[in-house]
């Protein structure tokens, strides 16, 4: 019997690219969502779009949830449904619930199905990271985040670990930087690859931070939380995602260098994250961390646009 991997949030960019990375592993895919827009799936994954099962539900529903895992009789758990920075800024209580009731009921769920899915691997965020954090972060993690979206990534973290300590509950959170990549379309750091739709489209764009970062090609990144959700790792771990050191300008001229006459232009202020990540335990503890080059990545991204037209 092949793996059945349920993915929350299957709807968004990094959902559509872990289902893509399942596929390509012969595995099955459910996704969960309450969202019905499923473009990112078509962008993503084409007409294999029409191989994943989708259900229609809530991460704040626990009975709902551990109706799925049973009746898709699940053996694999990636955890992406959260709401982003903007979205909990204009809604703090429904930022909450999501990110951290819709977190605690995965946890819950799946610490009472160990006999069939061993684990999980779940989103967490550079945004668990404050302004006054050192650059390179350590990979031990922030403690100050500077938004309510970090707080509540950095709870996920701290309920994961009680989850591990009193219920045997294995996870591995990643802690992407900005994700780039056909897909992104929404959230604080989308900014880069909706520049790179322009620039196909012929259309001006302004990049709204300035600075320097970490780029994750979301295919990599995708790549990590499959292999992260088929560890048999023990205990709980938290790492940070090891993406591309750019500034914005940086980006912008590798877009120009697909596209010359790309009207692209930033301005704002930097990021409220530390520059650079110390990023190493994946690659030691769990297995290889894909590193897509920016140049690449940026390439393939436009190329896929253009394809997609």
């Amino acid at each position: 019997m092949s793996e059945r991997f349920l993915v929350t949030g299957v709807l968004g960019c990094l959902g559509a690219w872990v289902a893509r990375a399942v596929l390509a592993d012969g595995a099955e895919v459910v996704g969960y969502d309450l969202g019905e827009d499923v473009s990112r799936l078509r962008l993503v994954l084409g007409e294999e779009a029409d191989r994943i099962t989708v259900v229609h539900g809530d991460i704040t529903d626990l009975d709902a949830l551990e109706w799925t895992l049973d009746e898709h009789r699940i053996t694999r758990v990636v955890h992406l449904a959260a709401l982003q920075v903007p979205f909990v800024r204009a809604d703090p209580p429904l930022g909450m619930r999501v990110n951290v009731a819709g977190t605690v009921n995965v946890l819950e769920a799946v610490s009472r199905r160990l006999d069939r899915i061993p684990g999980v691997a779940y989103a967490s965020s550079t945004a668990v990271y404050g302004p006054s954090d050192p650059s390179p972060a350590p990979e031990s993690g922030g403690v100050t985040p500077g938004t309510l979206y970090g707080v509540s990534k950095l709870a996920d973290e701290g309920m994961a670990r009680v989850y591990a300590a009193d219920a045997g509950l294995p996870s591995i959170g990643l802690r992407p930087y900005i994700v780039y990549g056909p897909g992104r379309d929404q959230g604080m750091t989308s900014g880069p690859t909706a520049a790179m739709l322009a620039a196909v489209r012929d259309e001006p764009y302004e990049i709204g931070f300035t600075g320097p970062a970490q780029y994750d090609y979301a295919p990599d990144v995708a790549r990590a939380f499959v292999t992260a959700a088929s560890s048999s790792r023990p205990g709980a771990a938290v790492y940070n995602a090891p993406g591309v050191p750019a500034t914005v300008e940086d980006v912008v001229a590798e877009i120009r260098a697909i596209v010359p006459e790309a009207q692209i232009t930033w301005g704002g202020d930097a990021l409220p994250f530390p520059a650079e990540l110390e990023a190493t335990g994946f690659d030691r503890d769990v297995g290889s961390f894909p590193r897509t080059p920016l140049s690449v990545g940026v390439a393939a991204t436009i190329a896929h646009f253009r394809a997609a037209g």
